[in-house]
């Protein structure tokens, strides 16, 4: 049995926007002075305070915590108005059910997101009973940090060599390697192919299409 980890966002799902709009209304509602808008996106797969305290590194942990916070309502506020959807990326559903209908994959979930956005995100696309494990930031530490992958060996019974992460940031890469699981990035995220290599990616795909064939590689190189 093997095992494909994905992450969501930037990965399956495109958040750009939302996540945006929830980092400049989080700021405007704290006061505090933000970044430069093009630091955004670099932290996006870390559990909440880990990414204010990356963003604005010099201000009070009060201040951090103010602005998860103010991130936590922005992002619901702004879900509730339906202005910024957050649709999967071609390929994404494809893939899943293929993975899905085999008998010899299982399918999880590793996050920076809430337990309450991943079961939005499963709600919204029909995915109950799809994920045989399912990993957020409100149980782990935050990525890199290989906890998400250590308990989803532990809850489907696999060891390491046979799980792939999925992911968009080096974040995710070295929370893989650190787990002593496969590393699987994508290009289209929220990181930049350099990045993904300098983590240590074993592949990176362009599409999930290819990302398919390097799946079924990693796990044979892996496996064998």
């Amino acid at each position: 049995m093997k095992l494909a980890i994905f992450d969501v966002d930037g990965t399956l799902v495109d958040s750009r926007a939302m996540i945006t709009a929830s980092l400049s209304a989080a700021f405007a509602a704290t006061g505090v002075t933000p970044p430069e808008r093009s630091t955004f996106l670099s932290i996006v797969g870390l559990s909440l305070l880990d990414a204010m305290r990356a963003l604005v590194p010099h201000e009070e942990p009060s201040a951090h915590e103010r602005l998860a916070a103010a991130y936590k309502q922005s992002f619901w506020d702004l879900r509730a108005s339906g202005t910024h959807p957050e649709d999967l990326f071609d390929g994404a559903h494809g893939l899943l059910a293929k993975l899905h209908g085999r008998d010899d994959v299982l399918l999880g979930i590793a996050t920076g997101k809430s337990r309450r956005g991943v079961t939005h995100l499963i709600e919204k696309h029909g995915y109950e009973g799809w994920f045989t494990t399912i990993q957020t930031s409100d149980d782990h530490p935050s990525k890199p940090h290989p906890s998400m992958i250590v308990k989803a060996l532990a809850e489907t019974g696999l060891a390491a060599p046979a799980a792939i992460m999925i992911g968009d940031t080096s974040f995710d890469i070295e929370m893989a390697r650190a787990a002593g699981a496969g590393a699987a990035g994508v290009s289209w995220g929220n990181h930049a192919v350099v990045e993904l290599q300098r983590a240590g990616a074993h592949t990176i795909a362009n599409d999930f299409n290819e990302l398919e064939s390097q799946l079924e590689s990693l796990w044979q190189e892996r496996l064998a």
